[in-house]
């Protein structure tokens, strides 16, 4: 099958489009835009016999730009979008669509998948990082509600992934960052929702250990139905620092915001019942900075690392948050999925704020900074990570996931065809 009507090359109309998503702008040879599973294979084939490396794109929000290549193939799913139902609640969604449309389009059925927190953010590369949405502790990760998925491999097979379908398959796409083939759809068993309550409560900043320490204590006893990130945030140009509490409750009652009102100083709170689909927000990096991003999920939010937190945001230039888990999300058996770290209570994430230009002497401070916090965890989310050292793929996976993926790997991807991502070897 010829590609050349789904490329576009340098010199072409739309390639400055096509080379840029949210987080990098690159210079591939080509940048192929399929509509089926068949053009996604012809695509890969094509990659293959020009000796092109592989970037596949989903949303291209990832922060180390895995959907962009210089000099290679990027397979952009932008046009594998569709939501359709199936039946009894199972929906199929193109990997290629956002979770802003998706959502909107569940909605209108009264139903909702639990996902990521913004618009454009793409359903195949949140969902084979493992999914941290506002609904995690009501239904777990995005992946738990994942019952099949439609593959390209790299031979350029289409196949099916399930329980009884292919299951080793099955069991690495839910947590394995993309590593063993190009998905195209997936199939899911979404929730009835109709509406949640959402929105921020801002507190002073009279006493950040404090805070963290009352937030911990709110969440140690809250209903499954409530998600909750507390944000410590810098000041940016005219905007003071401050701490933001977001909060999720998909259904129940609301006294269980109760706790969380009086961990602080409250000096603004707009909670209100909303349409799912509009909670999600649009993304927007900041610009002319580079943020040096890391996450770690914890056992327990204790004092050694409320202090860790503590110490690191009142350095300046830096946002830290904690996302509750715990819930739904840690009733899955560990070796149920790829995504493993099970007996996480939050995941922690900061983002030290330099210039674009920074030296690496004051990138390795901020790292510096970072492993104060991030040593202290059981390991990392793929989703949130800004670095891809060996260091970080062992922190995704523990030893013995790692090596059942490497297994996969080799049945399904020998030639790592797809390593444009955290890197499985085979």
């Amino acid at each position: 099958m010829s590609i050349e009507h789904i490329a576009i090359h340098p010199g072409d109309a739309g390639y400055d489009e096509a080379r840029t998503t949210i987080t990098s702008v690159a210079e591939p040879a080509v940048v192929l835009r399929p509509t089926t599973p068949a053009e996604v294979a012809a695509s890969i084939g094509h990659a293959r016999a020009e000796g092109l490396p592989v970037a596949v794109r989903s949303g291209g929000h990832n922060a180390l730009g895995f959907g962009n290549i210089d000099g290679g193939a990027v397979i952009d799913l932008s046009g594998l979008d569709r939501v359709e139902l199936i039946g009894e609640g199972r929906v199929r969604i193109g990997a290629g669509a956002q979770w802003g449309p998706a959502a909107s389009a569940l909605a209108e059925h009264g139903l909702a998948i639990t996902a990521g927190d913004t618009v454009s953010v793409g359903v195949g590369g949140l969902t084979q990082a493992g999914g941290i949405g506002w609904m995690v502790r009501k239904h777990g990760l995005t992946i738990d509600s994942l019952v099949a998925a439609e593959v390209v491999t790299a031979a350029g097979d289409v196949v099916r992934a399930s329980p009884t379908e292919n299951a080793d398959l099955f069991w690495a796409l839910r947590g394995g960052a993309g590593n063993f083939g190009v998905v195209t759809a997936f199939e899911f068993q979404a929730q009835p929702v109709a509406t949640v309550h959402f929105g921020t409560i801002a507190f002073a900043l009279d006493d950040v250990a404090q805070l963290l320490k009352g937030w911990a204590a709110a969440m140690a006893g809250a209903p499954d139905e409530l998600t909750t990130t507390l944000v410590l945030m810098p000041g940016f140009g005219d905007f003071p620092p401050g701490a933001m509490l977001f909060v999720c409750l998909a259904g129940g009652d609301t006294t269980a915001l109760e706790p969380l009102r009086s961990i602080g100083t409250v000096v603004a709170d707009d909670v209100s019942e909303r349409p799912y689909a509009e909670i999600l927000e649009e993304a927007h990096p900041p610009e002319g900075v580079l943020p040096v991003i890391g996450n770690t999920l914890v056992e327990t939010v204790d004092e050694p690392l409320i202090d860790a937190m503590a110490t690191a945001y009142a350095a300046g230039g830096r946002v830290v948050f904690l996302r509750s888990l715990g819930g739904a999300f840690g009733r899955v058996d560990p070796a149920e999925t790829a995504f493993a770290h099970r007996r996480a209570e939050a995941l922690v994430v900061s983002a030290g704020f330099l210039p674009a230009d920074a030296p690496e002497d004051q990138i390795a401070d901020a790292r510096a900074v970072w492993r104060t916090i991030g040593d202290q965890g059981i390991g990392s989310y793929a989703g949130f990570l800004g670095s891809d050292t060996e260091d970080d793929i062992a922190a995704i996976w523990p030893t013995e996931t790692l090596e059942r993926l490497r297994q996969v790997k080799r049945t399904w991807d020998p030639d790592n065809v797809f390593r444009r991502n955290f890197n499985v070897a085979p």
